[in-house]
């Protein structure tokens, strides 16, 4: 028997598709239903790696976690990872497949990998009680509707009932589940079940009358009002309009433990990718993160952090344009601390030599580290165990270059004390793991000999558990839902599908 299914889209980007996937997730987990995520095509630089060795979006790992289920390529097999404002990397089914520009991808390609989403929806649903899918952007993106699979398209071609998601945050919430849904053809409108207002502050009661015009309007429910609330920060997904918001804003800033404050700036290079490593930094009480781009805000910062980027050669052009490169160079000849990861790590070398990214063959790095590195065209995706600084470590790698270490100290190593990655050069260190720093001893560890190396007075708490953080915040999500939704009418969506005899809403696509 195929499980129930429900489509999350919303009225525009941000509008809380995540939170609100994530938070009936987690809310079904709770239930005992055996519930998956999916989206079917997903623009990130935020990804992740499966246990299989196949590379997610990052938000659809999270969700998955929601759901208490294993991360898997069956729950985003479209990732797209942009290189610029034109092109992007496409990784099908977990494995890159090649570099395409929107034209291209949106002028043949995209409508072929159509089979292959509702392909992997339907072994989701085959497998399990409920799937809960994500749509992007908005479902009234007529342009783009003849080769849509993630949206609409995907409604239609799995009859997928439809709940539309509004910011009324940002203001016009009527406007946009009005319009929204009026443009849309009749045989998608069938599917748009209704609507769930998310972010709103005040009396409900006074937001009443609007949703009863709305649904003398439209014909359709509104299945719930979630509140605004600080702090839900979950990992984001949005690669070419960064949010530097996050958790690494939105976290509730505890007091320190020992006498000083650990301040943390992190590098805003273009294109970043897995800012997300930053978070476990956020949780710990008494670090305070921020994203920087310009020099004189690395002056007073206890750690630098150079993050994951795209597009490194580009990355290493814009330091050095904005004298942040000079900065990190100051840094290091004073023993002020610096933390490369991933294209972070690659740039403190001594050279880049890229035939696949950027095409600029070999380029000059940093110089802060002995490392020179090669792109190979074959991604490096794995999930990778090891030691550091005494205390274990796991994380996951996401890069096609490969670093060629000639000196200095090794930084994490096998149980028998080999190399496994990265390099230290006295308090510069780099390495290819991200979420590395969501192991709770090795964080610790690193973050005393930052404190140490910057001169500060400053305890790592005893008892962090990012883990302990991460699943509060998805119960927080999973509140979310059960005490401001509609869980009886959410649940008669995803087992029986969308009401019958929905009414059209002129003028419906052109």
């Amino acid at each position: 028997m195929t499980g129930g299914g429900l489509l999350v889209a919303g009225t525009t980007s941000d509008a809380g598709k995540s939170v609100v996937t994530a938070g009936i997730c987690r809310w079904l987990a709770r239930q005992g239903v055996k519930v998956a995520p999916f989206k079917g095509q997903n623009m990130s630089l935020n990804s992740f790696v499966t246990r299989e060795g196949a590379e997610i979006g990052r938000a659809q790992a999270m969700q998955a976690q929601a759901a208490r289920a294993e991360p898997s390529a069956l729950m985003n097999p479209v990732l797209l990872k942009p290189g610029s404002d034109r092109s992007s990397q496409v990784v099908l089914m977990g494995k890159p497949v090649g570099e395409l520009s929107a034209r291209g991808y949106h002028g043949g390609r995209q409508a072929a990998l159509l089979d292959t989403v509702v392909g992997c929806l339907e072994e989701l649903r085959a497998t399990h009680d409920a799937v809960i899918c994500e749509g992007a952007g908005s479902p009234a993106e007529i342009n783009l509707r003849q080769t849509d699979i993630v949206n609409m398209g995907l409604a239609r071609a799995a009859r997928l009932p439809v709940l539309v998601v509004g910011d009324i945050d940002r203001g016009g919430v009527f406007a946009s589940f009005f319009g929204t849904t009026a443009l849309l053809a009749p045989e998608d409108q069938e599917l748009l079940a209704g609507y769930l207002v998310n972010k709103f502050r005040g009396d409900v009661s006074l937001l009443e009358p609007g949703l009863d015009m709305l649904k003398s309007l439209t014909g359709r429910d509104t299945y719930g009002v979630l509140p605004f609330q600080h702090g839900l920060g979950i990992d984001e997904e949005d690669g070419l309009r960064v949010s530097l918001r996050g958790a690494v804003r939105e976290s509730v800033v505890a007091p320190p433990v020992g006498e000083d404050v650990l301040r943390v700036a992190v590098c805003a290079v273009p294109l970043m990718s897995n800012f997300t490593d930053v978070d476990a930094l956020a949780a710990e009480p008494g670090v305070v993160v921020r994203f920087v781009d310009r020099a004189e805000e690395l002056v007073d910062a206890d750690l630098v952090v150079v993050p994951g980027t795209r597009g490194t050669v580009r990355a290493l052009e814009w330091l050095r344009e904005r004298g942040l490169a000079d900065a990190l160079a100051r840094r290091a000849a004073e023993g002020r601390p610096v933390l490369g990861i991933c294209g972070g790590f690659q740039l403190l070398g001594e050279s880049i030599d890229d035939e696949v990214e950027s095409r600029a063959g070999v380029v000059d790095g940093l110089g802060l580290l002995p490392v020179r590195v090669r792109f190979e065209a074959e991604k490096t995706l794995a999930r990778p165990v090891g030691e550091a600084l005494g205390e274990y470590v796991e994380g996951y790698e996401i890069h096609h270059g490969v670093a060629d270490v000639r000196g200095g100290d090794g930084f994490i190593s096998d149980d028998k004390g080999h190399s496994l990655d990265g390099c230290r050069v006295g308090s510069v260190w780099g390495t290819h793991w991200h979420g590395s720093l969501e192991a709770d001893g090795f964080r610790r560890a690193f973050l005393r000999e930052v404190a140490a190396g910057a001169g500060r007075r400053f305890v790592p708490a005893a008892d962090t558990s990012f883990e302990a953080l991460r699943e509060e915040q998805l119960d927080r999500l999973g509140d979310l839902i059960e005490r401001h939704a509609d869980t009886d009418a959410l649940w008669r969506l995803i087992e029986g599908g969308a009401p019958g005899g929905l009414p059209f809403v002129p003028p419906g696509a052109p």
